[in-house]
């Protein structure tokens, strides 16, 4: 019997044109176009991501600024309007006066070293003083910036301007005081703390000093001193500072003699109308009086006045707050057990 035999083997595709895509396209062109997709998606990622990167690196660079602060650097702010082509500064002196203190005034001064247009300045002081270095480099520079310009200064008391306040303001050509100022106290004051009961009796500790001559520890926070220790840091310390603020005084005030500042330098203070009486000042009045006693120094009928401020800095905000914590280490007692000349009026607070 002849069996008729089927043919298993699957039929082979036909050598024909590509089938289309859902598309109508060929699909190896649909696969190029979906590569050059991911080519151009891919770059543009890329190139998001370097901005971003940029952005970042901007922003930390920003920040650090803002942290940091710029060193010197001063802002502008108009107090009084006038022409821009002539104006006064106002620095200001505030608190007490300390190195840092110091470092900003001459910075202001830098400042209006530059910029021709200030025809004056006023030195605004409301401070009771502070140590005697500090309060000694304002009236120098103050002093240099009227010899090397030539323009006048003129001093503006507010609230307090005592002891090294009225030290730098001396530095000025004029000085107007409000009048309810409290000038004067001329002197020079100094103290430290004697621990010798607290460490012996109280907490057992036992101080040993060795030294290479006998005045090396006077004063000595470890004892109390003797009569011929305070007197040695009266001849030594107090009675020079106290010769150098009456000549700067006397040098300053022209109306007044060497004689005349020795009896006013008692370290007594003066409010604004005693003062006037006695010549440590030139005029009462408020801020817009100094104003005009600069215009009239300076020989000019209109300025704009602006006040120099130093720029808001996250460093500077945290160091202002580590300052009012109080932190005992080595600086701090040696501070405490190191006599420090001030000129200070210490009733301040």
């Amino acid at each position: 019997m002849d069996f008729e035999q089927n043919n298993t083997e699957p039929s082979r595709p036909s050598s024909g044109p590509v089938a289309p895509s859902a598309q109508g396209l060929p699909v190896a062109e649909t696969a190029k176009k979906r590569a050059g997709w991911r080519i151009f998606w891919g770059i543009i990622l890329a190139l998001s991501v370097l901005a971003n990167i940029a952005l970042f690196l901007m922003l930390i660079g920003v920040v650090a600024v803002f942290a940091a602060g710029q060193k010197g650097i001063f802002t502008e702010e108009v107090i009084q309007d006038g022409p821009r082509t002539k104006k006064i500064a106002v620095i200001n002196v505030r608190g007490i006066i300390d190195d840092e203190q110091a470092q900003d005034v001459y910075g202001q001064l830098k400042r209006a070293r530059v910029d021709k247009r200030v025809k004056g300045i006023i030195l605004r002081v409301n401070s009771p003083g502070g140590t005697i270095s500090a309060s000694d480099q304002i009236y120098n520079e103050i002093r240099k910036y009227r010899d090397a310009e030539d323009k006048p200064v003129v001093a503006f008391m507010q609230g307090i301007a005592a002891s090294g306040g009225y030290y730098t303001s001396v530095a000025c050509d004029k000085i107007v005081a409000e009048p309810t100022a409290i000038t004067g106290s001329v002197g020079v004051i100094a103290g430290y703390l004697v621990l010798q009961e607290l460490l012996e009796d109280k907490l057992g500790i036992q101080p040993v000093i060795v030294k290479s001559g006998e005045k090396k520890d006077w004063p000595s926070s470890f004892r109390a001193p003797a009569d011929e220790e305070i007197q040695y840091l009266q001849e030594k310390l107090i009675t020079p500072a106290y010769e150098r603020f009456v000549q700067v005084v006397a040098e300053g005030r022209e109306s007044l003699s060497l004689y005349d500042v020795r009896q006013l330098a008692d370290g007594g203070i003066y409010g604004a109308t005693e003062a006037l009486d006695e010549k440590l000042i030139d005029k009462i009045g408020y801020l817009d009086e100094a104003i005009k006693e600069v215009k009239s120094l300076a020989g000019i009928e209109e300025a704009q006045v602006v006040e120099y401020r130093k720029p808001f800095s996250l460093a500077g905000f945290l160091s202002l707050l580590s300052k009012n914590v109080l932190k005992i280490d080595r600086t701090m007692l040696y501070e405490l057990s190191t006599p420090q000349r001030l000129y200070l009026w210490t009733i301040y607070e």
